[in-house]
């Protein structure tokens, strides 16, 4: 007799074995039925259960958004069917510009809302100079919200109400505090770390794992927290994708003159007109040309 197929969430995973959530709170240890399947954390998936404590997986169904990152090798899941990304930055140790340029990127280009969060305000090293930094996605519209992770009452009264009710993935490079942050939003992730890593057998490597938490009532939305970044290769997106990532060069109303313009030399390019008016700041768009620069490397290769 085959077994039922139902529909699950996963809410851990390392390597080829998630810990998927059913509907009433059960979780299960699964495991990939064929090689084709790569799930990620708040992937939607079809299982069969094949004991008390496991199951199969059996498919994923489709995506409402996906996040990841990639280089010419390999592709890297961060998290399904989020709405928004929390952007983890300090300014001691200064984060990098580049690496926050990036996720920003693959963020608009996924059609996934960002949040900046600015951390460890109560350090005065370098605060002043991230502020300066993050100046120009602030005319961008995004939200810049500054904590400190160690004052619990002003993470719940300023970060909480921007998670409420959403699926929100964490990102930020080490030692900016996000560790501490997850810890203050939600007090029992690391018991709940602890219990995943014990059932996936990833003992030391629990790093490398991601997690999903239900956020505390009243704000019923879930926060997926994973590793530190050190890379954020988008070897994934193509030229289209790419502009979608950068919102400014998407004037309303306004086109260029060549329906494939590359905006790097073109007549009549409204982007290269828009950085010489200062609509799009410099350094945005030097980011530009080295992920251009990089898509056509990988293209002679």
């Amino acid at each position: 007799m085959k077994e039922k197929s139902l529909t699950a969430r996963v809410v851990s995973s390392h390597g080829r074995h998630y810990i998927v959530e059913l509907a009433d709170g059960q979780t299960l240890l699964a495991y990939p039925r064929g090689k084709r399947i790569q799930a990620c954390v708040g992937d939607l998936v079809s299982i069969e259960i094949s004991g008390p404590e496991n199951a199969a997986l059996t498919g994923i169904q489709p995506r409402r958004t996906l996040l990841y990152r990639s280089n010419e090798q390999r592709n890297k899941l961060l998290a399904a069917n989020v709405d928004q990304v929390l952007l983890v930055v300090s300014g001691f140790p200064m984060f990098s510009e580049d690496l926050l340029g990036r996720a920003l990127t693959a963020a608009w280009a996924a059609d996934v809302t960002p949040i900046i969060v600015l951390n460890k305000t109560d350090e005065p090293e370098g605060l002043e100079e991230a502020r300066e930094k993050l100046k120009p996605y602030t005319t961008l519209g995004v939200d810049i919200l500054e904590v400190s992770a160690l004052n619990s009452a002003q993470i719940q009264n300023l970060l909480a109400p921007h998670l409420e009710g959403k699926s929100t993935l964490l990102l930020g490079q080490s030692a900016m505090g996000k560790s501490t942050l997850l810890n203050t939003l939600i007090p029992e992730a690391q018991a709940a770390t602890q219990s995943h890593s014990l059932a996936l057998g990833a003992g030391r490597h629990t790093t490398t794992a991601t997690h999903l938490y239900h956020l505390p009532a009243p704000y019923e939305g879930s926060l997926i927290d994973s590793p530190g970044l050190q890379t954020f290769g988008l070897a994934h997106l193509n030229e289209e994708e790419l502009v979608r990532g950068f919102p400014e060069f998407l004037q309303e109303g306004k086109s260029c003159r060549f329906y494939n313009c590359s905006h790097l030399h073109e007549p009549n390019c409204v982007v290269l007109e828009a950085l010489d008016q200062s609509l799009i700041h410099p350094q945005r768009y030097a980011l530009y040309e080295r992920l251009l620069s990089e898509l056509a490397a990988r293209a002679r290769i």
